[in-house]
């Protein structure tokens, strides 16, 4: 039997992220609510090309074909479209065979407010003002970046990167860079606090979920050696020795372990992310993702980097 929601890893996805709407939202923006709705009936049996988050919640929700009994994964679509506007989406849901079968139409207001009434570890749009009204009431939210990307259909992995200060972990040792201004001092507190884990950041939620789907595999890859994991899971950090030990140490303190993790001390990190080809990955620096192409990319706003000092 099925999982019940409270006990599932959930994402919730908005429209924008999941399709290309460019062409339906130039409607709505030039020519009003009505031709819009017009619109969208008139081409309701078009189905909309995939869009940034589209590689990745096809493979997401593909991770329940091995865990068929309990379906550990859910996606919720909340969409600003109306109900009527939104037959269209759903129809291009049933084309691309997503099993996505639980939404939300809020026509025109903004859906964050009900993430918990989904148990949302995670909500995704391309969307800035839902994700920034989200992350200000406190939810886990990130921004799609609008990027071209390229969907491998034989490449079921699922590959998730993450940064990490700002991210996974809260952004205090960020602070301490930002306010001293030097790179001295950010590696001598951290090496002081090695032993001392950072707080939770905005997606560390996720990352407890995910830390229980990892164990599933763990299991099943036990029980079966011939079993082959479908997750992997990298972190992506400015961070190098000796600052990794706090980072490992955090992790750690908090039960979750990661595939792949890379100190890269101020090498881009574009020349690992092009050789990983994450199916997304997520950022709390818009400087670190505008280096990047033809990668999905997510930006958290959280913290010291996005104007906030609290």
């Amino acid at each position: 039997m099925p999982f019940p929601i409270e006990q599932k890893l959930v994402i919730g996805i908005s429209s924008s992220a999941l399709f290309d709407l460019s062409e339906s939202d130039k409607v709505f923006r030039e020519q009003g609510e009505e031709v819009y709705r017009q619109f969208q009936e008139q081409h309701l049996e078009d189905v909309l090309e995939k869009g940034v988050a589209f590689p990745f919640i096809r493979r997401f929700l593909n991770l329940n074909t091995h865990f068929s009994d309990i379906e550990p994964v859910e996606v919720v679509l909340l969409s600003r479209n109306s109900p009527e506007t939104g037959l269209r989406v759903f129809r291009s849901i049933q084309h691309y065979g997503l099993k996505i079968t639980r939404a939300a139409f809020f026509s025109g207001a903004s859906p964050f407010s009900y993430n918990d009434a989904f148990n949302l570890s995670l909500f995704l749009s391309a969307n800035k003002d839902d994700v920034q009204n989200a992350v200000n009431a406190g939810f886990p939210a990130g921004l799609v970046l609008d990027t071209h990307i390229e969907d491998d259909v034989n490449d079921n992995e699922l590959r998730l990167a993450f940064d990490f200060d700002g991210v996974i972990a809260d952004d205090e040792a960020e602070k301490v860079f930002q306010e001293t201004g030097s790179l001295d001092a950010f590696q001598k507190e951290e090496t002081v606090k090695r032993l001392e884990p950072l707080h939770k950041g905005p997606l560390t939620g996720l990352f407890q979920r995910i830390a229980f789907y990892q164990q599933l595999e763990s299991e099943r890859h036990q029980a079966d050696p011939a079993f082959k994991k479908m997750l992997k899971i990298a972190i992506v950090t400015a961070r190098n020795a000796p600052a990794h030990e706090r980072m490992v140490n955090t992790l750690k303190s908090w039960h979750i372990s990661v595939d792949e993790a890379f100190f890269l001390g101020g090498i881009e990190k574009k020349r690992v992310l092009e050789v990983m080809k994450p199916h997304i990955y997520f950022d709390d620096q818009l400087v670190h993702l505008h280096q990047i192409d033809n990668i999905p990319m997510v930006h958290i706003p959280f913290g010291v980097t996005n104007g906030k000092s609290d």
